[in-house]
């Protein structure tokens, strides 16, 4: 953890230090509009703030979510009041892209991790599938693929209203 930071990122995972592929295309577009959608509704109201390729490193692990969401009144602050640099707790909602040579298995170990940790919900986003699964803590996971419903999303940022088209659209 003590590591300089790469590029692509680097996460830290059962006693291994792991790159995370680069991004591409589609896991851009997808993270930027994601994004841009959960905080044009939850900073203003200050209840959340989303935030990308963010370091988090907490219960002995240390990853970096394609979006990390965090409650604003948990988003850590240095000794001037500003956004701290280094966040040491899950956060709020998890936010994974798939990308092509990314194993789901490892990606879904992160998204669960997160929610062992006190994490709300996580997402992992297959962008060649075009489908969703959702994972609500201490339920089973839902997939979502129809273009017309409406995405689970966590109390926090309940007014976020997104389709499954409006995602991959």
């Amino acid at each position: 953890m003590k590591l300089p930071e790469t590029k692509p990122a680097s996460e830290y995972i059962n006693g291994q230090v792991i790159q995370k592929p680069m991004p591409q295309g589609k896991h851009s577009i997808i993270q930027g509009e994601l994004i841009s959608a959960i905080n044009f509704v939850a900073k203003p109201k200050k209840t959340a703030l989303a935030f990308p390729e963010l370091r988090c490193t907490f219960a002995g692990r240390s990853i970096v979510p394609d979006v990390a969401v965090f409650a604003w009144e948990r988003i850590p602050v240095d000794e001037n009041g500003d956004r701290a640099n280094v966040f040491q707790a899950a956060p709020d909602w998890t936010i994974e892209i798939l990308s092509p040579e990314q194993s789901p298995t490892k990606v879904t170990g992160n998204i669960l991790h997160c929610l062992k940790n006190g994490c709300r919900m996580g997402w992992l986003i297959d962008p060649d599938e075009r489908s969703l699964l959702v994972f609500p803590p201490g339920k089973q996971p839902e997939i979502f693929q129809a273009e017309h419903v409406i995405l689970t999303v966590p109390d926090l940022v309940s007014d976020v209203k997104l389709t499954v088209g409006q995602l991959f659209g």
